[in-house]
């Protein structure tokens, strides 16, 4: 039976030691135009105390989940989906910002195209102190977005949103690909799904100064192994090659030119400037509504 006290959709939010980034992911939320929205912030094993800041929101729209244990993001995603009473399902990260409109513009869209599953947008990237660096490479239909699936696919997770009964339907693996639960997925469903993205950056996703290594090879070595293993399931040879090869091509160009503090040049284009005016005043506003009060 369907419950009429319901919101609409629901937006999932794991957060591990979130710092000063958690308070405004969650202001951006609670910011939104469209006010039919239930928040899990479900804490997977914090030990930094951010959460704890959180409670001068007190907004009934949020739930905060601990149990103190550590599971990762895929466990906690799947714990969201099977808590989730929304009829959408959004993903949201806990150190990225939401623009006011992205629930508003992803629901209308998802309402009118009830054929599409899983909808997307386009990201502009922001520093770790907010700096706008640019926007991501970004593809709208589901025929670019799957059109070299060996490669993977640009369709960023934390703008995800798409019905809960499909997320139901395909729920993030476990135990977890390292670092890239959301390319399984992808790559898992996108044969009986239909993506989508909105070419409107309805999200800024932080870049992380500081990369490593071991652990970027760590994730191409696992998405290798993905891609491999479902493509020579399904007998297509020739694409797990393909896959075996970039992998191993990205991991060359790793070693012999391993990542720099400057991640622009990650980015593909600059933000126009209009956006980037819009997308600073933004951004300034949520940096300083999270700063710790006194």
């Amino acid at each position: 039976m369907t419950d009429p006290s319901a919101p609409l959709v629901t937006i999932a939010m794991p957060v591990f030691n979130g710092g000063l980034y958690v308070a405004a992911a969650v202001r951006s939320i609670v910011a939104q135009s469209f006010a039919d929205w239930e928040l899990l912030i479900i804490d997977d094993g914090s030990t930094d105390g951010a959460l704890g800041r959180l409670s001068e929101l007190a907004d009934y729209r949020i739930r905060l989940i601990r149990d103190g244990r550590n599971l990762g993001l895929a466990a906690r995603l799947n714990q969201a989906i099977e808590q989730a009473r929304g009829r959408y399902f959004a993903r949201m990260d806990h150190d990225d910002v939401a623009h006011p409109e992205r629930l508003h513009h992803q629901l209308l869209y998802m309402e009118g195209n009830p054929a599409v599953d899983l909808l997307g947008t386009k990201c502009v990237a922001i520093s770790e102190d907010y700096e706008i660096l640019g926007e991501f490479p970004f593809s709208a239909t589901h025929a670019e977005i799957c059109r070299r699936p060996w490669l993977g696919f640009y369709l960023a997770h934390p703008t995800w949103l798409g019905r809960t009964d499909w997320f139901r339907r395909h729920r993030y693996a476990q135990p977890a690909p390292f670092r890239c639960e959301d390319q399984e997925l992808l790559l898992r469903a996108h044969a009986n799904s239909t993506y989508h993205a909105l070419a409107t950056p309805l999200l800024a996703y932080r870049v992380r100064n500081r990369v490593e290594l071991r652990s970027l090879l760590r994730t191409r070595m696992t998405l290798s192994g993905v891609q491999c293993h479902y493509f020579w399931g399904r007998g297509q040879i020739l694409a797990a090659a393909t896959a075996v090869a970039a992998a191993l091509a990205r991991m060359a160009k790793d070693v012999l030119l391993p990542p720099t503090g400057d991640r622009r040049a990650e980015v593909a284009t600059e933000l126009p400037a209009e956006e980037h005016v819009w997308w600073t005043k933004w951004l300034t506003k949520m940096k300083q509504s999270a700063r710790p009060a006194g």
